[in-house]
């Protein structure tokens, strides 16, 4: 699943509106239909990438919309008893140095052992060095500052929906995505050796796995307790050794904590499927021997159906969209309708995120994107994964 980059530049052309687009690949069937496609965009838009999709494995746990990073080392033997020895996860603020020797891929998450993004990343780099961060950004940063190679961070859980702090973090940092890892949620009820569910009056968890299994938690009576994280709230249970406390989160978390699964699969959907990110410093090369996905960035001026035009650049070409994100903007989020200083309506500003079927080594896909810019004169920056 390794994967490498280059960006490919594609630049969109003015003209006229009312010409058809034959250098956009669009069929010079008539006038009509080339005036209909031309939009506006308003801003430069840019692809963030394309990547490696790995099948799901029903037997591997995985996070929901939020999903906890957990810590990295190799595959946990047994109880910790000193919980103090486990890697410390890395702060934005404390990112200093590496202390790997080369010898293995060091890949970064949020969380800490046994968090189910710390499974995500196992997945993808079975013999990898883990490196536990405390927050997303941390894993940002340690991939910018080649303290790491990779970093796998949850973007969206088929019961949660979208993550989106890394969507606005994507943006913000500039990484490339190099491929994808998918994982089966599978919260299991944790405890003390020698504890029976009946005995428990209090569960930790993160909120939305609290939210996740919530039918579970009503027919157990106890009072829930919110956490940071799946695994860190393993890690309060097994720290304070009270009888009557238990903890949602991954069987793996049992495992390096020193708890007993009291109970399995007690999310209240059984598919229930987190999709990651693996993000990198360097793009993948684009080709065409194989399916490829890409992802951009775009937004768009003011006027009827220009969304509406702008999907349909990829329709036209045959080329199906997988997903389709807006977020509204932080730095313009109202827009003004009209000019005038009467009435005028405002609405947000949005950013649209979509991701397609397609290599940028296509001529469609470039046709597709040279098509969705005709108004303007911007470069797009376009990086290609390979779908596994």
């Amino acid at each position: 699943m390794a994967l490498k980059a280059a960006p490919i530049l594609v630049c969109g052309c003015n003209g006229n509106k009312s010409a058809t687009c034959p250098q956009f690949g669009v069929l010079n069937s008539s006038h009509r239909q080339s005036s209909f496609l031309n939009l506006r965009i308003q801003r430069k838009w840019e692809c963030l990438s394309h990547r490696a999709i790995t099948p799901v494995e029903d037997e591997i746990p995985s996070t929901h919309a939020t999903v906890e990073g957990d810590t990295v080392i190799s595959p946990a033997v047994g109880f910790h008893h000193d919980l103090n020895s486990l890697p410390k996860p890395l702060s934005a603020s404390n990112a200093i140095s590496s202390s790997g020797d080369g010898s293995k891929v060091r890949v970064a998450y949020q969380g800490i052992p046994g968090a189910y993004s710390e499974a995500a990343a196992l997945k993808a780099y079975p013999k990898c060095e883990t490196v536990p961060c405390d927050q997303f950004e941390a894993a940002f940063k340690a991939v910018e500052l080649w303290l790491v190679d990779k970093a796998v961070l949850p973007i969206e859980n088929s019961v949660g929906g979208s993550i989106h702090r890394n969507y606005d973090l994507l943006l913000r940092h500039r990484l490339h995505i190099v491929g994808e890892v998918q994982l089966v949620v599978n919260h299991c009820l944790l405890g003390l050796p020698g504890v029976r569910k009946e005995e428990l009056k209090r569960v930790f968890s993160h909120p939305q796995a609290l939210d996740q299994c919530d039918m579970y938690l009503n027919k157990l009576g106890v009072t829930r307790v919110s956490a940071d994280d799946t695994a860190g709230a393993a890690q309060i249970v097994a720290s304070e050794g009270v009888r009557e406390t238990g903890a949602i989160a991954s069987a793996r978390a049992a495992e390096i904590y020193g708890l007993n699964v009291l109970s399995e699969r007690i999310q209240d959907h059984s598919d229930n499927i987190t999709r990651f990110l693996i993000l990198a410093r360097e793009p993948t090369i684009p080709g065409s021997d194989r399916p490829y996905k890409t992802s951009i960035v775009f937004t768009l001026d003011e006027g009827p159906g220009v969304l509406f035009k702008a999907l349909a650049v990829f329709a036209l070409r045959g080329i199906d969209l997988s997903k389709i994100e807006s977020r509204p903007q932080k730095r313009r989020p109202l827009r003004v309708v009209d000019d005038s200083n009467r009435g005028s309506a405002t609405y947000f500003d949005y950013l649209f995120y979509i991701d397609f079927e397609a290599s940028m080594a296509e001529p469609r896909a470039q046709y597709a994107l040279g098509h969705l810019q005709v108004c303007i004169l911007h470069v797009v920056f376009v990086i290609c994964i390979k779908c596994n």
